[in-house]
């Protein structure tokens, strides 16, 4: 288990280039399978999660070539799809949750998909009805090996379209849908179906593909399926989680920085809720410029009552980014109420920050209430353990803010969704060393 440790109280300045995003490079990786031509991707995240994505994709027999710093070929034209039900697929598959994707492309194109309980953030529950249910839908058979905890689909005459609502507007299970349906015969119609930069970006790949999909980026998509589908060359996004964090970073720290190339029309409603907090940033072109700053004060409404930051689903704020939002509050002036909806575990990292001298209430498993300190107290530093990978970069954020010197163990959390991310900190001034476990 590696470490961070982290000397605190030290203001950052330069400029920092977001990666590519992790959730649609996953998505995206994950299209691959549906045809047999080849597929250029660039600007993948070199992360775990994705790292891991696409060693299951060598394994099942896809042809991996890397052509220079996120930037990869791919070629599905010769498959071994008995590894699906290997030993080794069982235990590759489960420790990345991004696996279950791979099942929507494999059932479209071959009639079959398997997958093991996938692994992922220990957040809560994040059920996968919602997948299963869409494949049901367009004729699927499910079945499920409870002792193996391991899942399969099967349809061996083919999928047919669909009318279907989804019971919850789930990105990954619009995503496997979405990929399943398009080889599909006839038309589908997903309504609440995910609307997110990453699903858009991913209908708009297979729409290059030579799919047929209407009404990208809005919640009711249509999609008549087609025969087969080509190569294609396609660049993700930069990732608006890690942008949040940086936002959250130069605030916390007082620094000057300036976040490259952010691709501002698919922030959504991120810079104004971190403007809702009182930080000032700067549209300058595509940048975000973030200039070093005293303090920051949180409006309230305009009946004087407290501000809530809440998680909804896109256009709404981003669940991933409220821990970014909960440990800048806490140096900010004023108080906020931090409601997390969708996953009952993932505040669970505050009593770290309680600990380092934050003014936290946590209510119940969903809400916390924050007093900030104004700076006019520090943080301490004090050591921790990284519990996901949202959490880790809180943590991280903290630890740089604080008086004295930081330990985070587990930061191979952080690694999953983070590139180098010691690296690219010590380039601005952070004071930041990774101890290698033994």
């Amino acid at each position: 288990m590696g470490s961070f440790q982290i000397e605190g109280g030290h203001r950052l300045q330069g400029e920092i280039i977001p990666q590519g995003a992790k959730n649609e490079a996953l998505q995206i990786l994950c299209a691959v399978l549906l045809t047999d031509e080849k597929v250029l991707i660039e600007n993948i995240p070199d992360i775990r999660d994705v790292n891991k994505l696409i060693e299951i994709l060598r394994n099942l027999g896809v042809k991996v070539n890397k052509l220079g710093k996120g930037k990869f070929s791919f070629q599905s034209d010769e498959l071994d799809l008995d590894y699906l039900e290997s030993e080794k697929f069982k235990e590759e598959g489960s420790s990345i949750r991004g696996s279950i994707m791979i099942v929507g492309p494999l059932l479209s194109r071959f009639g079959k998909g398997f997958i093991p309980q996938p692994g992922g953030d220990k957040i809560g529950r994040r059920r996968l009805d919602t997948h299963f249910e869409g494949f049901i839908k367009l004729g699927a058979t499910f079945r499920f090996n409870k002792e193996e905890s391991f899942y399969g689909v099967e349809a061996p005459n083919g999928l047919k379209g669909s009318y279907m609502l989804l019971d919850q507007a789930s990105v990954t299970g619009t995503a496997n849908i979405v990929m399943a349906a398009v080889l599909a015969e006839g038309k589908t119609t997903i309504y609440n179906a995910a609307c997110e930069p990453y699903l858009q970006q991913l209908c708009k790949m297979l729409v290059g593909m030579g799919a047929n999909i209407s009404g990208i980026g809005s919640n009711l998509l249509n999609i008549e399926g087609v025969k087969e589908l080509n190569g294609c060359t396609h660049r993700v996004l930069p990732d608006m989680i890690e942008i949040g964090s940086w936002i959250g970073l130069a605030a916390m720290t007082r620094s000057e920085i300036t976040i490259k190339d952010v691709s501002w029309e698919n922030l959504g409603l991120i810079p104004d809720t971190f403007r809702k907090l009182g930080i000032t940033l700067e549209k300058r072109g595509d940048d975000i410029f973030i200039p070093a700053q005293k303090s920051y004060e949180i409006q309230g409404y305009i009946d004087g009552s407290i501000l809530t930051v809440s998680d909804a689903t896109w256009p709404g704020f981003t669940p991933d980014l409220l821990s970014i939002v909960l440990v800048v509050s806490t140096q900010a002036k004023g108080s906020i109420l931090i409601h997390q909806k969708m996953f009952e575990s993932r505040l669970f990292f505050v009593d770290k920050l309680i600990d380092m001298g934050a003014k936290i209430i946590l209510c119940d498993p969903h809400r916390a209430t924050v007093i900030g300190h104004d700076f006019e107290y520090s943080l301490k530093a004090t050591t921790m353990v990284s519990p996901d990978i949202r959490a880790g970069i809180s943590l991280l954020i903290a630890a740089l803010s604080a008086k004295g010197t930081s330990t985070i163990h587990n930061i191979e959390q952080i690694d999953r969704g983070y590139e180098n991310i010691d690296e690219r900190l010590r380039a601005i001034g952070a004071k930041i060393t990774r101890l290698e476990s033994c």
